[in-house]
């Protein structure tokens, strides 16, 4: 259990809006972070997330609204009266120091007695996996190596607050799936609350306690990895977050969706009968195994097959699926069993319980 369920909001966030001139970077955000809750802001270039966190940061103060820290005021304090440390993209190290130097530096400031700071700059190098590296200087690490020295920078003086921008895009794949695993497994022995900044849907997915989903300056909606995977709240969020089929159909009466010739029966709570709608539902959650309930069981034609490691992704056509583009998932044991090839008849199966519907039509 995340400390969302059970403590007062660490970080408060009300009816934030940041206008650059005419344009509106944040449109009144209100968002609550709880204590050693690791929270991601994930959207693509341009939604508001780092304009959110340089909020927060003091960096571009807000035009309106306000921020909390731990019960106090901190929305026109600058950034030296805030309690945070930032991991920039960049890393922003000070090439001309050590890393020893670099870690020391926010301690130094702070006039702290340099027995007390060789210690905790040997904790912390210790802490991120780099105990025999202080006498070198950034540009004789490698990019991983950089990015945990900025860690260490960050987490010297105990902030109360751990503010990360985008802080693995510029490592390649392999590292990047490897420093992710490490920063969770800090954030967790450390107990920090943090906030990441990602554009990568699979860091935010493997990292975050929750993520807050933005698009256009607004949060379009906050929840678990799960949640927001699963129950995606809008189209957007649908189409953002994984790989999402989307037809588009009427309601034709309570619990029934037309799609295509078809009918599906799913939950239509919300939509008004006759209401133009977006069916939607995820390529993995198509069924061709179980077809024991004969409820939502289509005909499709195996249109096109791309072998994708552990499982086949299919391009569905036939009467119903003729004018859009419908994909599914099939495991490599299904292909082989059922000698599933380009051109055959496969009947498929939509799950009442994993079809989205949205207003009108986006697909």
């Amino acid at each position: 259990m995340t400390a969302a369920a059970e403590n007062k909001p660490f970080l408060k966030i009300g009816n934030l809006t940041k206008k650059f001139g005419d344009f509106t970077a944040l449109d009144d955000v209100s968002l609550e972070v709880f204590e050693s809750e690791f929270v991601c802001f994930l959207g693509p270039s341009g939604c508001g997330k780092t304009t959110l966190l340089r909020a927060i940061a003091g960096l571009d103060i807000q035009t309106y609204g306000t921020i909390e820290q731990n019960g106090t005021d901190v929305s026109n304090l600058p950034p030296a009266e805030r309690d945070f440390g930032i991991v920039f993209q960049s890393y922003a190290l000070f090439p001309n120091l050590t890393v020893k130097k670099n870690v020391a530096y926010g301690l130094e400031n702070r006039k702290l007695p340099k027995d007390q700071i060789i210690a905790r700059v040997t904790e912390l190098l210790e802490l991120v996996g780099l105990p025999d590296q202080g006498d070198k200087h950034p540009a004789q690490l490698s990019g991983g190596q950089q990015q945990r020295v900025a860690l260490a920078r960050a987490m010297a003086t105990s902030p109360g607050l751990l503010l990360l921008d985008e802080p693995l895009s510029a490592l390649d794949a392999k590292v990047r799936v490897h420093l992710r695993s490490e920063i969770k497994d800090l954030q967790r022995r450390l107990g920090v609350t943090t906030i990441m900044v990602t554009h990568d849907q699979e860091e935010a997915l493997t990292m975050a306690d929750r993520i807050v989903v933005m698009d256009d300056g607004v949060i379009e909606q906050i929840g678990t990895p799960e949640e927001i995977y699963g129950k995606p709240a809008t189209a957007f969020v649908a189409d953002f977050i994984g790989t999402m089929n989307f037809v588009p159909g009427t309601v034709e009466n309570d619990g029934v969706v037309k799609m295509g010739g078809s009918e599906l029966h799913c939950d239509t709570k919300g939509h008004q009968t006759g209401a133009p709608i977006t069916v939607a539902i995820r390529p993995e959650d198509i069924n061709a195994q179980d077809l024991s309930d004969s409820d939502n069981i289509i005909e499709a034609e195996i249109k096109h097959l791309e072998f994708l490691g552990s499982f086949y992704r299919a391009d569905l056509g036939g009467d119903v699926f003729s004018n859009y583009e419908i994909r599914a998932d099939f495991s490599i044991n299904l292909v082989r069993r059922k000698e599933i090839k380009v051109g055959s008849m496969v009947p498929v199966r939509f799950p009442p319980q994993f079809i989205q519907l949205y207003a009108g039509t986006e697909g």
